[in-house]
């Protein structure tokens, strides 16, 4: 039975994640708005601020390009030190070893993502940097949700299910294209980095129509990964959400809270489309732009939640809820008690 110190601090350890996910959201859009007004650079050194330690550069020099760029850069501290946080209160409180682990990467991939902004400004944003430094981001906000996730009722509620006379189905149609929906919209987010730090943002200036045509009448660098972006992908995108929303709202397996987060996953690609069209025409605005980008994490983090929630959150089906033989239902509650027990 888990001690009691620990139940104690689950739900404290879960309000945490919920608030490291925030964080990290939050610093996506403030990185976002760092290369929206080309503020990159505005800061010329790292890891001090013009000579001066970061910590105690004074905010009344905190103008135009400064303001984003060395307020990008406390921001990122600031949730490195909650990563830190984050990975002592699982491994001192936490009983599952692997979300000790978890966050164990999940701090490795926030001191690379470190490094790798100091290396974009060293090597004055060199493109395969900087695509790096945007995708590391990705997959260390991706590790927040599953942390924070791991540590709900919900969560825990489906482990003490598992021990209920029925077994979760694996190959589902909706968990297979959950995990196919959430691999392209990386290899798109991919794409994005690579397009935006190549400066090919407005390589095709017009949407939907590219110069005119359809396709492209001429071709270089930037208007392919533009092209590719901007047409391909997000075109397979939307045919993806959309065959696995319906295959969850279909599905008698999924709960209704699984339905709810794939009705916020069409609203959510709906207006990551409406941006991505806006930024086009604004000539990349700012605000718009950082809100395309953001709006593009938060259709990975929701993808990437109901993944999650489709191999954790399933209802039996009927043919599992059939009569049980006494003595098998008596050993079936005896192990359900243990486990909810041992999770309480």
């Amino acid at each position: 039975m888990m001690h009691p110190a620990a139940a104690r601090h689950r739900p404290l350890l879960h309000a945490y994640g919920i608030g490291l996910v925030i964080c990290t959201f939050l610093l996506l859009f403030a990185g976002g708005m760092v290369t929206s007004t080309n503020s990159g650079l505005s800061v010329p050194d790292w890891p001090t601020t013009f000579g001066r330690n970061m910590f105690l550069f004074p905010p009344s020099m905190m103008k135009g390009g400064i303001f984003y760029e060395h307020g990008h850069r406390l921001f990122a501290s600031l949730v490195g030190l909650l990563t830190v946080g984050n990975c002592i209160a699982m491994w001192v409180y936490e009983k599952r070893r692997w979300l000790g682990w978890t966050a164990t990467l999940a701090l490795v991939l926030v001191i690379v993502q470190g490094v790798l902004g100091g290396l974009t400004v060293k090597f004055k944003l060199p493109m395969p940097v900087s695509a790096a430094h945007a995708c590391t981001a990705e997959l260390f906000f991706a590790l927040t949700v599953l942390m924070a996730f791991a540590t709900s009722q919900a969560w825990l509620a489906a482990s003490a299910a598992q021990s209920a006379p029925f077994a979760k189905k694996r190959g589902l149609p909706e968990q297979i294209l959950a995990v196919v929906f959430v691999s392209a919209v990386f290899l798109q987010i991919l794409v994005g980095a690579v397009m935006r730090h190549s400066y090919a943002g407005l390589a095709i200036p017009t949407f939907p129509l590219a110069y005119g045509q359809v396709i492209p009448p001429f071709w270089n660098f930037g208007i392919a990964v533009h092209f590719l972006h901007t047409r391909v992908g997000a075109s397979l995108l939307v045919v993806l959400a959309t065959l696995l929303i319906a295959s969850v709202f279909a599905s008698r397996r999924m709960p209704g809270k699984v339905k709810a987060l794939a009705g916020f996953l069409a609203l959510a690609i709906v207006l990551q489309c409406l941006l991505g069209m806006v930024t086009i025409w604004t000539g990349k605005a700012p605000v718009p732009t950082t809100f395309h980008l953001s709006m593009g994490a938060l259709v990975f983090a929701t993808g990437w939640l109901l993944c999650l929630s489709t191999y954790r959150l399933q209802l039996p089906d009927a043919k599992s809820q059939a009569p049980m033989e006494p003595g098998l239902r008596a050993l079936s509650d005896m192990r359900g008690t243990v486990v909810t027990r041992a999770l309480s």
